[in-house]
């Protein structure tokens, strides 16, 4: 048995779980209740063990949230030696308030941590500015790589073109520069497209409607071309009219559902709906959901990605995105620089529902 009073032993065995690779940065720590069933000791002395802890700069302590292990001074609170990591890889993404993303750094992580280096995330809130800013925050730290889920505007931000044509290492997730040879990961979304657009027409929908951003890249772009296929494919015309295209200004919960409402309202032929992103499912979601009270019309709504509601929808392999996006990462910092534009598989998902509203 150890000499060492109890809470110096709690300390111990969360610095040793820190060093063996068990707990990592942001990781959350057991609570105090868990170290009390765990180590059989009272809440002063997991409290006291917690609070030493952050005082010494290994975790940090967020009321209502938990104990999470600190960024800032835990490598050498811990003597954890910095050349351990073969380098900073940096992760940008536009936000973290959807699935995808979520699932995005889950997978990045583990897939980097197990490659030897250390990850970084920063996150963009949609801004081009603050994109350019995240890129050179991570030049300026020394990353060797940048992963890159780029923001949702009309056009690319230059500091990405810049960085390809200087064939620093670089990865996008889910779009690309067209004309440009650079690295990406993207899923197939014309074949995706084409199989939910089919779907719906195989159950006799004529009038299909479309809810999409501004088609100003290759996501938006390459999921209209599956919408259009499955119609050729049938022999059918396609009605841009039954189309409803957003600003990316105007996409949002407190304008979006009236706007599709409104938009739904004027085209009662409409007896089926595609969106282009869970997001405006949901918002489509209400809107349709809204119009049924008023006039028990049904609207059938399928969408790309899980939007929380037990609706048909295209599933991106999120793991596999994250494992080619990793491994095309490493192949650039160690190897000869070949771009490469790859395409993940997709899967339709039926869910419990028929997709009726």
């Amino acid at each position: 048995m150890t000499n060492e009073p109890l809470y110096q032993q709690i300390i111990s065995h969360i610095k040793e779980q820190i060093q063996s690779g068990y707990l990592r940065l942001g990781d959350r720590v057991p609570s105090e209740k868990e170290l009390m069933d765990q180590f059989h000791v009272s809440q002063i002395t997991t409290k006291n063990a917690l609070n030493r802890l952050a005082e010494e700069g290994v975790v940090r302590r967020i009321k209502g949230k938990g104990t999470f292990i600190d960024e800032s001074e835990l490598l050498s609170s811990c003597n954890i030696q910095v050349n351990k990591s073969k380098g900073i890889i940096g992760l940008i993404l536009p936000s973290m308030k959807t699935r995808i993303e979520q699932e995005f750094v889950n997978f990045i992580e583990e897939y980097v941590s197990k490659k030897g280096f250390n990850l970084m995330v920063k996150i963009t809130r949609e801004s081009q500015f603050q994109e350019t800013d995240a890129i050179e925050m991570f030049q300026d730290a020394g990353a060797i790589g940048l992963i890159i889920f780029p923001t949702e505007k009309e056009s690319y931000n230059e500091t990405i073109l810049r960085l390809t044509l200087d064939k620093f290492p670089i990865v996008l997730i889910d779009r690309y520069l067209e004309n440009i040879r650079s690295y990406s990961v993207s899923s197939e979304n014309v074949k995706g497209t084409m199989e939910a657009i089919s779907y719906l027409l195989n159950k006799d929908h004529r009038h299909i409607g479309l809810v999409t951003p501004l088609i100003t890249n290759t996501v938006t772009n390459e999921r209209v071309k599956g919408f259009e296929e499955a119609f050729l494919q049938k022999n059918l015309l396609v009605d841009k009219n039954s189309w409803l295209l957003l600003p990316f200004n105007e996409i949002g919960r407190d304008k979006t559902p009236s706007l599709i409402k409104e938009f739904l309202q004027g085209k009662p032929a409409i007896t089926a709906i595609f969106t282009m992103n869970a997001e405006l499912a949901q918002y489509t979601y209400v809107a349709i959901n809204a119009i049924k009270k008023e006039s028990d019309r049904e609207i059938e709504l399928i969408t790309f990605d899980h939007p929380g509601i037990s609706i048909p929808h295209i599933r991106q392999n999120i793991k596999e995105c994250s494992r080619r996006t990793v491994e095309l990462l490493i192949e650039q910092i160690f190897n000869e620089y070949k771009p490469k534009r790859i395409f993940i598989p997709v899967t339709l998902e039926l869910d419990d529902g028929d997709g009726c509203i």
